[in-house]
């Protein structure tokens, strides 16, 4: 009987590192060395446990060694998404909120995390529960612990937010009094508070709301901003205590520029950005996180959507300011903002980034490097390195010359496990 196509070792929750010889070899035709940009011909690849141990053209296969020979394919990190919603799914977000339980959505999330580990994204960053509370710590550390199949994650519970402000239920009659899908901070006080509450609750990270909400007028964006310089240098002193960072929501001025003085991980959409914030950004080397597939996603849904008209307004000036960044020269992590559209789909955004203006070879040194220093974990993933995870993929082709090789990944491995293996 011929071996099945396709293997979901990630499904069978009984599977685990231990039952894999204690040393596998990966072997292919090329891997992907990240900071040269450049293939290596031909591949092989040791991991000891859920790390690697050698690369190279040739390795060293010990007595007992598992081979397993991927042939004719390219070797690469596992792809990052540095900015995700588990507990998104496509449909109306505001009502998934109000009409979904939050143990709901948590199951839901669990699937998400699954769908996006099978795409190939070995490691994420999530951006806000939407009104879940810490359920995003509970779905990492059911990952961490084995019990479901997921990425490797960092998360922000709830994001944090002003009264009235961007994820404030702003669409709602306020007399309903509609809860927030945000964690409330009005001053530089009521930020720690939150913060340490979050920590409390097992957030990596803290996701603050800077702007918002969006409106073209004349061809212009125009977006208030939420929160001053020092209320946003002080939730940055109180993230540096605790060991963690802030990324912000910051779609255009002056917020955009405001959370760059004060010094955050990564302005998160940088719908647009001033020449000044730009210059600030290079020299802190702080990330721009374009989300592109969202922009793209809400611009092309059909005219029956609700500001549809605005949506593609918005979009096509998303793409003229990316532009601009891209000449600029600014740092750039990937995140596709997955969650309103299907999770498992989102390595278009990788697409979409090359299409406006950066090479195959940037985008990916954007996601790999920068966004495994973005999530905390530069010396740990991102690369095919000795002692990095083995958070490995196979791809057909050349992601180099066609990026969209990305969006079908046959082969995952996760610290040394196989995760999905298509077989020839």
């Amino acid at each position: 009987m011929p071996a099945p196509s396709h293997l979901l070792l990630a499904l069978t929750l009984a599977v685990s590192a231990a039952s894999f010889a204690e040393t596998t070899v990966l072997t292919a035709a090329h891997y992907l060395d990240v900071e040269a940009g450049q293939l290596v011909s031909p591949a092989e690849i040791r991991i000891d446990g859920e790390r690697i141990v050698e690369v190279g053209k040739a390795v060293n296969h010990p007595a007992g060694t598992r081979v397993i020979d991927l042939g004719n394919r390219t070797l690469m990190p596992g792809l990052i998404d540095a900015h995700i919603h588990l507990f998104l799914h496509p449909g109306a977000q505001d009502l998934q909120t109000l009409q979904e339980s939050a143990p709901a959505r948590t199951i839901l999330a669990l699937a998400a995390a699954r769908d996006d580990l099978l795409a190939g994204f070995t490691a994420e960053r999530d951006m806000g529960s939407e009104g879940a509370n810490s359920a995003d710590s509970a779905v990492r550390n059911a990952i961490d612990s084995g019990l479901y199949p997921g990425p490797r994650l960092r998360v922000s519970g709830n994001a944090i937010d002003i009264v009235g402000g961007h994820e404030d239920a702003i669409a709602f009659n306020p007399n309903a009094h509609v809860p927030s899908n945000a964690d409330y901070a009005t001053t530089a006080d009521d930020l720690v508070r939150v913060m340490r509450q979050q920590h409390k609750e097992g957030s990596d990270f803290a996701k603050i709301y800077q702007t918002g909400p969006d409106e073209m007028r004349n061809g212009t964006l125009h977006t208030p901003y939420q929160y001053s310089i020092a209320q946003l240098k002080a939730a940055v002193e109180e993230a540096a205590r605790l060991g963690t960072v802030v990324a912000v929501h910051a779609t255009g001025e002056p917020g955009a520029g405001y959370a760059a003085e004060a010094g955050v991980a990564s302005i998160d959409h940088a719908l647009q950005l001033s020449d000044a914030t730009m210059a600030l950004m290079k020299k802190q080397q702080i990330p721009a996180v374009p989300t592109l597939t969202w922009y793209e996603y809400y611009s092309t849904r059909t005219p029956a959507e609700a500001a549809n008209s605005q949506s593609a307004a918005i979009y096509a000036y998303k793409l003229k300011e990316f532009a601009k960044q891209v000449k600029a020269g600014i740092p750039f992590a990937v995140g596709s903002d997955v969650g309103p559209f299907a999770h498992g789909t989102q390595a278009r955004e990788f697409e979409l980034m090359v299409q406006h203006g950066m090479t195959p070879a940037a985008v990916l040194q954007a996601d790999l490097i920068n966004g495994a220093k973005l999530l905390g974990w530069k010396d740990d993933i991102g690369q095919l390195k000795s002692g990095y995870y083995a958070d490995i993929i196979a791809v057909e082709g050349n992601p180099l010359t066609d990026i969209t090789t990305l969006k079908t990944v046959p082969f995952v491995m996760k610290g040394g496990v196989v995760i999905k293996a298509t077989i020839h």
